[in-house]
């Protein structure tokens, strides 16, 4: 499959052709009414189109797993108590959101209508809640799972929305999207072995769909002085991979990946294989705004004239 050119400046778009960068991809989007903005950076409704598109990838996803696991669609907030027990403050502080509610009487609703009035926002009078928004999907899984992991290991699918505070006028980096996540908990084999087998399927299937994908050893944005070590360490050990592609010429996007947690989540939710070991884990994650946007900027805003084997692919 051939790479994609870029475009020239003033010249007309065709599909193939990468954008010159996000501005102009943004301003495609938005022209094509595909993404309305909102007041808040990075924060977009979505057309029917752009959200059946959408759809349609989640199902393709879906629809490559080997063997039949359970499915789980989850909610775009988990409980506070297990988000902190997930350690993702300690090194993701800059992209977490905490959800705040109103749980006073009388006199702390005038407390608040004086604040608002005096031109504040309520955050002097609201607390904290027991939810918080969902930073990443297969983090609402693991405090869910019976502690005792089954000989053969535990598979299932995992999707819905997840928030992380990085405001962008770049599209593909949104503050609210959805990921599909086909999760490994067993052995430290069993999530060797999902990821060496998801990765390699994930670059064939995406390819199927008309993409130009590269895999990447990369690590999370962990925060800090602090987190570049656990950063390097994270790569430096091929704990994750990258799916990416060329949706504008400013930054390669990252629309999937692997990741081997080794026992992380086991250790805080004292999860155990029959051996009495602690159980290793592992996910394969589908970026679903992403591989949609990245099929608009390959093969046109239009997807109902996207190559007839694209839509195929797509169901």
């Amino acid at each position: 499959m051939t790479s994609p050119t870029t475009e020239t400046a003033g010249s007309p778009r065709a599909p193939g052709t990468c954008y010159a960068d996000a501005a102009a991809f943004r301003s495609a989007l938005l022209d094509a009414g595909l993404l309305v903005p909102t007041a808040a950076t990075g924060l977009y409704q979505r057309s029917g189109d752009f959200e059946d598109a959408v759809r349609a990838v989640e199902a393709w996803a879906g629809s490559l797993r080997l063997d039949a696991y359970p499915r789980r669609s989850l909610p775009p907030i988990l409980p506070r108590a297990d988000f902190l027990q997930t350690d993702y403050l300690r090194s993701f502080p800059d992209l977490a959101g905490i959800v705040s509610v109103f749980t006073g009487g009388d006199a702390e609703h005038r407390a608040l209508l004086e604040d608002l009035d005096a031109g504040g926002n309520g955050s002097t009078v609201l607390e904290p809640a027991e939810t918080v928004l969902s930073s990443a999907v297969c983090h609402s899984v693991y405090p869910t799972l019976d502690p005792a992991i089954p000989d053969e290991g535990l598979r299932l699918e995992a999707s819905g929305f997840a928030f992380r505070h990085e405001p962008s006028l770049d599209p593909v980096r949104m503050q609210s999207f959805r990921m599909l996540e086909h999760v490994c908990v067993g052995t430290p084999a069993q999530a060797e072995a999902h990821r060496d087998v998801w990765l390699p399927r994930m670059a064939e299937g995406l390819g199927s769909l008309g993409l130009d994908v590269r895999i990447e050893a990369a690590n999370d944005p962990f925060f800090g002085r602090v987190g570049r070590m656990l950063a390097a360490n994270q790569q430096q050990a091929s704990l994750k991979h990258e799916l990416v592609v060329d949706i504008h010429d400013e930054k390669p996007t990252a629309i999937g990946s692997t990741n081997y947690h080794e026992d992380h989540f086991s250790v805080l939710f004292d999860l155990t294989t029959p051996d009495g070991n602690l159980a290793h884990s592992g996910c394969a994650a589908f970026g679903l705004e992403r591989i949609a946007l990245a099929l608009l900027s390959r093969h046109g805003l239009e997807p109902g004239h996207w190559p007839t084997e694209v839509r195929r692919e797509l169901g």
